[in-house]
């Protein structure tokens, strides 16, 4: 007997799009399906012309399809959605929870101004919300933070976590192209959708302004981008946002404080006593302004050899040493590997590249060991004052 119409929309409906990461049926995507005998075709609607990403939609509604029984052939025709069918998704989107509030001042160009309107709703500041927000810094540049918050990030995906990665080291965005993301986010309606690589959605600076373009900003306007990324984007429900933040004690930092107190902090560090000193100013930062710095993250811990030897590149002891006197653990150990380096330069992170390699190990480790430690701080909605 030839498949029914009903049979092919409940063989779709576990079909996500691959960027709102929505079933296509619920989104109003599917908007024909056509039988003739056992070839099949449907009408597929995306939200914006020029999807990119139209070849998986494709691969992912043939199939669901071609395993039923009597489909001999599938054919995946695009149309592009109205203006009204967009506004639906949006609004279906918003209405499932945990996106940003969008403006029409998104993080493109809001940042410029300060914004005198009412405040905008930050999801995860929310008691009731169950994302757990992890700020990574560092005292300085140059200790790998971003490949941490990268490779951790796609660790936690792993583990089937729902994972987002904000840069918001603006002057140095580097995550996009770590992450290997050549797409730009998709706005529809007035809602950005962060792009999503290796299971891991993100959004950066690095989207809104050229890789050689200086981003000369005043602590101000920080602070509005920093909002605008937390408020403007639909991040949907994550159960972890990594917060790439910039190296230093700087205004970045403050923002996180005041926008996220929920905030846990990890300091990246590497074994060297001098970079361990700088980092822990980061750490007493983040105390002064009422964040919880839950551990220590040391990386380029050692080199193994060709002859399975460890060198120990960069001294020893720093990430231990720097634990003790923040009272925190020391989560990890990164060793430094040349795949790590070479991952971030060609969008190929080492957790991807070689996932059983003895990077990816530790950085699996460490994602475990964040995951048993839990939130730092167990917020119930219904003990608030009101």
């Amino acid at each position: 007997m030839p498949v029914t119409e009903a049979e092919v929309i409940e063989a779709l409906r576990p079909v996500d799009d691959p960027e709102l990461r929505q079933s296509i049926v619920d989104l109003g995507m599917v908007k024909d399906v056509r039988i003739d005998g056992g070839a099949v075709a449907v009408l597929i609607a995306l939200t914006v012309p020029g999807c990119p990403l139209r070849a998986e939609i494709t691969d992912r509604v043939t199939n669901a399809l071609q395993p039923l029984d009597g489909v001999d052939s599938v054919t995946v025709d695009m149309t592009v959605m109205t203006d009204e069918e967009r506004a639906a998704v949006a609004a279906k989107m918003h209405a499932a929870g945990g996106g940003g509030h969008a403006g029409h001042d998104h993080a493109a160009g809001g940042g410029h101004g300060h914004g005198h309107g009412p405040a905008k709703e930050i999801p995860f500041a929310d008691p009731a919300s169950k994302t757990r927000v992890l700020g990574i810094s560092s005292g300085k540049g140059g200790v790998g933070k971003s490949s941490v918050t990268v490779n951790t990030a796609i660790a936690l995906a792993r583990l089937g976590n729902d994972v987002a990665v904000l840069d918001a080291d603006v002057y140095g965005f580097s995550v996009p192209k770590m992450l290997g993301i050549t797409q730009e986010p998709v706005v529809i309606d007035d809602m950005i959708v962060p792009p999503v690589a290796f299971g891991v959605k993100c959004i950066s600076m690095g989207f809104f302004a050229e890789e050689d373009q200086p981003v000369i900003w005043r602590g101000p306007m920080l602070h509005k981008a920093l909002e605008q990324f937390l408020t403007d984007i639909y991040w949907g429900e994550p159960d972890y946002l990594l917060i790439d933040m910039p190296p230093g004690t700087g205004d970045v930092a403050l923002s996180m404080a005041q926008y996220i107190p929920r905030s846990e902090i990890y300091v990246v560090t590497t074994p060297q006593a001098a970079a361990q000193r700088v980092a822990q100013r980061t750490a007493y930062m983040a105390k002064k302004v009422n964040m919880v710095v839950r551990g220590v993250i040391e990386n380029m811990s050692w080199f193994t050899g060709d002859d399975g030897k460890r060198y120990e590149i960069f001294g020893t002891g720093g990430g231990q040493s720097l634990a003790e006197k923040l009272e925190v653990p020391l989560l990890g150990q990164i060793p430094l590997v040349p795949d790590l380096r070479e991952g971030g330069d060609v969008g190929l992170p080492v957790t991807v590249s070689d996932p059983d390699g003895e990077a990816s190990r530790a950085f699996e480790a460490l994602a475990k060991e964040i995951v048993s430690r839990g939130p730092s701080r167990i917020y119930r909605s219904e003990l608030s004052l009101s």
